[in-house]
Protein backbone atom coordinates (compact mmCIF):
# COMPACT_ATOMS: atom_id res chain seq x y z
CA UNK A 1 0.00 0.00 0.00
CA UNK A 2 1.67 3.51 -1.20
CA UNK A 3 2.06 5.46 1.50
CA UNK A 4 0.11 8.70 1.74
CA UNK A 5 2.04 12.27 1.77
CA UNK A 6 0.58 15.15 3.06
CA UNK A 7 1.07 18.97 1.61
CA UNK A 8 2.98 21.35 4.38
CA UNK A 9 0.26 24.08 4.52
CA UNK A 10 0.99 27.00 2.75
CA UNK A 11 1.96 30.45 4.20
CA UNK A 12 4.38 31.34 7.29
CA UNK A 13 4.93 29.39 10.26
CA UNK A 14 7.47 28.22 13.22
CA UNK A 15 9.66 25.16 13.02
CA UNK A 16 11.51 23.51 15.75
CA UNK A 17 14.01 20.86 14.89
CA UNK A 18 12.74 21.05 11.46
CA UNK A 19 8.99 20.34 12.17
CA UNK A 20 5.91 22.82 12.25
CA UNK A 21 5.23 24.33 15.56
CA UNK A 22 1.64 25.88 15.58
CA UNK A 23 -0.44 27.58 17.84
CA UNK A 24 -4.05 28.46 17.78
CA UNK A 25 -5.44 29.75 21.39
CA UNK A 26 -4.59 27.91 24.18
CA UNK A 27 -3.66 24.48 21.83
CA UNK A 28 0.45 23.86 20.45
CA UNK A 29 0.73 21.22 17.24
CA UNK A 30 4.42 20.07 16.98
CA UNK A 31 5.26 17.32 14.30
CA UNK A 32 5.06 16.13 10.81
CA UNK A 33 1.86 14.80 9.87
CA UNK A 34 3.24 12.41 7.40
CA UNK A 35 5.19 10.49 10.66
CA UNK A 36 3.53 8.60 12.51
CA UNK A 37 2.90 10.30 15.76
CA UNK A 38 2.35 14.56 16.35
CA UNK A 39 2.43 16.84 20.20
CA UNK A 40 -0.13 18.11 21.11
CA UNK A 41 -0.11 20.71 24.12
CA UNK A 42 -3.03 22.35 25.34
CA UNK A 43 -2.82 24.53 27.89
CA UNK A 44 -5.38 24.47 30.71
CA UNK A 45 -4.63 27.38 33.03
CA UNK A 46 -2.58 30.33 33.68
CA UNK A 47 -1.09 32.33 36.42
CA UNK A 48 -0.33 36.13 36.96
CA UNK A 49 3.49 36.97 37.01
CA UNK A 50 4.38 40.96 36.86
CA UNK A 51 1.09 41.17 35.15
CA UNK A 52 1.84 38.47 32.44
CA UNK A 53 -0.39 35.61 31.80
CA UNK A 54 1.83 32.55 32.06
CA UNK A 55 0.52 29.08 30.80
CA UNK A 56 0.31 26.76 34.49
CA UNK A 57 -1.21 23.52 34.18
CA UNK A 58 -0.25 21.60 30.34
CA UNK A 59 -1.75 18.44 29.34
CA UNK A 60 0.08 16.42 26.74
CA UNK A 61 -0.81 14.12 24.20
CA UNK A 62 1.04 12.30 21.78
CA UNK A 63 -1.54 11.23 18.99
CA UNK A 64 -1.54 8.99 15.94
CA UNK A 65 -1.53 11.29 13.09
CA UNK A 66 -3.74 9.70 11.19
CA UNK A 67 -6.11 8.87 13.65
CA UNK A 68 -6.14 12.06 16.11
CA UNK A 69 -8.91 10.32 18.43
CA UNK A 70 -6.25 7.04 19.23
CA UNK A 71 -4.20 8.99 22.11
CA UNK A 72 -0.71 7.10 22.47
CA UNK A 73 0.67 8.44 25.58
CA UNK A 74 -0.85 11.41 27.90
CA UNK A 75 0.22 13.33 31.09
CA UNK A 76 0.43 16.68 32.38
CA UNK A 77 2.85 19.09 33.50
CA UNK A 78 3.05 22.67 35.11
CA UNK A 79 4.55 25.19 32.90
CA UNK A 80 5.24 25.58 29.62
CA UNK A 81 8.60 24.79 29.40
CA UNK A 82 8.69 21.62 30.96
CA UNK A 83 5.45 19.84 29.24
CA UNK A 84 7.29 20.60 26.27
CA UNK A 85 9.92 19.40 26.81
CA UNK A 86 8.24 15.90 28.55
CA UNK A 87 6.36 16.08 25.07
CA UNK A 88 9.73 16.12 22.92
CA UNK A 89 11.01 12.86 24.61
CA UNK A 90 7.95 11.47 24.47
CA UNK A 91 7.15 12.18 21.01
CA UNK A 92 10.80 10.71 20.12
CA UNK A 93 9.91 7.40 21.93
CA UNK A 94 7.09 6.87 19.83
CA UNK A 95 8.49 7.85 16.62
CA UNK A 96 11.39 5.16 17.40
CA UNK A 97 8.89 2.54 18.93
CA UNK A 98 7.88 1.13 15.27
CA UNK A 99 11.09 2.34 13.67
Amino acid sequence: MAEEKRQKVSGSYLEYLEKPLVREDNTIVYGDLNEKCILILEIMSFKDVNGKQLPKDVLIQVIDSKDPTKIIRQGRKEGLHDAFSLGLVWLDMALKADA
